[in-house]
């Protein structure tokens, strides 16, 4: 007879469940039992897990920076310039191109610049050829509030002084001639004559180019200077949802008689095309981190073998007391995952804190896409499970007797 709780005669025992807890408990025995190779084999991982977190937080970063400052300095902004003649000459802009570009319905704002035949240097003592490539442009009293520019120190050209030998210099062209603030008590050879420094502007990320220009104003370059009053750059603000209509008849607007003659650029793009360069470096880096967690995979294959090839006699014995395959390959499975995840979150850690480090560095807002934190603990349970498959089977088909008997 049989009693309650008793199992019939001739039949076998059924084993012991293993709750996830036990197996969570048993498998963290195995790596708290050899912390040193854990650590190594973890820091595989981490390393990997990391570069290709901080890889993407950078990323994002520096785009969000750029999308904090195209806001910021507008996307509008279109410049028209001469291009190109069909017989190879060099062209140029009607003098009334400005006032036919203002014209258009979507036009917001319009301004320009001329080259002007001269030279500027410190002081009248500087031999002619060393001008350091400083280029002389007359420039518009409206300048700044079409292109964005802003001063750093001193006043813009106005009214009152474009007719009188002032000038305001770019920030790249002050460091060369060694003009340090603006004032009345400065002054630059310019055109062999002086004028006085009224400004110097602060560095322009749509407008590079007026960093290495001196600008006078444009009457006083047409009296004085023997400018001849052609635009050589036409800068021109649009209503943000008509960008693209009115890059399209810019140039037949600029120069009716000539429109093949006139190149138009939105300075915005070449930001965007920085952008797209440090996406294809980012593409790269993230290969590389690609490599090092498969390397930290094989380093936790690695791991569980050798651990498999150790633990044969604990291995033997637990199935000797009624373990079953399954909860042995659980065992070793469970030790991959926790060794492959305790890699995985310290390298989000670290990449989080390279991504913070770096975009600080660089004055960059701080994001990590939570995806991208995500994916790295995701994909470090995907390695431990491919790690640690093979060695959990090799150590559940281990016959106790042949697992006892190693000494």
């Amino acid at each position: 007879m049989t009693g309650p709780g008793r199992p019939a005669a001739g039949s076998r025992p059924r084993p012991a469940r293993m709750s996830f807890a036990d197996v969570l408990r048993v498998g963290g025995y195995g790596l708290r039992a050899r912390p040193m190779r854990v650590f190594l084999s973890a820091l595989g991982i981490a390393i990997g897990i990391a570069a290709m977190v901080g890889v993407v937080g950078i990323s994002t970063s520096s785009t969000e920076d750029l999308d904090r400052r195209l806001s910021a300095l507008g996307t509008n902004l279109l410049s028209v310039t001469p291009g190109p003649s069909l017989s190879g000459d060099a062209s140029h802009l009607p003098s009334e191109a400005v006032e036919m570009v203002g014209n258009i319905p979507d036009v917001e704002s319009v301004t320009a610049l001329g080259k002007v035949d001269a030279k500027v240097y410190r002081n009248d003592h500087i031999p002619e050829a060393e001008t350091s490539g400083i280029a002389v442009y007359a420039a518009k009293t409206n300048l700044p509030g079409t292109t964005g520019a802003k001063l750093a120190d001193g006043r813009w050209l106005n009214a009152a002084n474009e007719r009188y030998p002032s000038v305001v210099l770019g920030p790249r062209a002050a460091e060369q001639l060694g003009v340090h603030r603006a004032g009345p008590d400065v002054q630059v050879w310019l055109g062999d004559r002086w004028f006085t420094v009224i400004g110097l502007l602060a560095p322009n990320e749509l407008t590079p180019e007026l960093d290495t220009q001196a600008l006078v104003g444009w009457p006083y370059a047409e009296e004085k200077l023997g400018f001849d009053g052609y635009p050589t750059v036409i800068h021109v603000r649009a209503v943000e949802e008509r960008v693209a209509a009115v890059q399209g008849i810019l140039g037949a607007t600029a120069n009716p008689e000539k429109p093949d003659e006139v190149a138009v650029s939105r300075p915005s793009d070449a930001l965007a095309a920085k952008e797209a360069t440090d996406d294809t470096l980012s593409g790269l880096l993230l290969g590389l981190g690609a490599v090092a967690l498969l390397v930290g995979g094989v380093g936790v294959a690695n791991t569980m073998v050798i651990s498999v090839l150790e633990r044969r006699s604990e291995i033997g014995l637990r199935r000797a007391l009624g373990a079953t395959r399954g909860q042995i390959r659980n065992q070793f499975l469970c030790e991959s995952q926790l060794l492959s995840v305790l890699g995985g979150v310290g390298g989000v850690a670290l990449g989080i804190a390279v991504t913070i480090g770096y975009a600080s560095y660089q004055g960059w807002p701080s994001v990590v896409p939570v995806w991208a934190m995500a994916g790295g603990v995701g994909s470090t349970l995907v390695i431990g499970a491919l790690a640690g498959f093979y060695p959990a089977v090799r150590a559940a088909r281990l016959p106790p007797t042949e697992a006892l008997a190693t000494p």
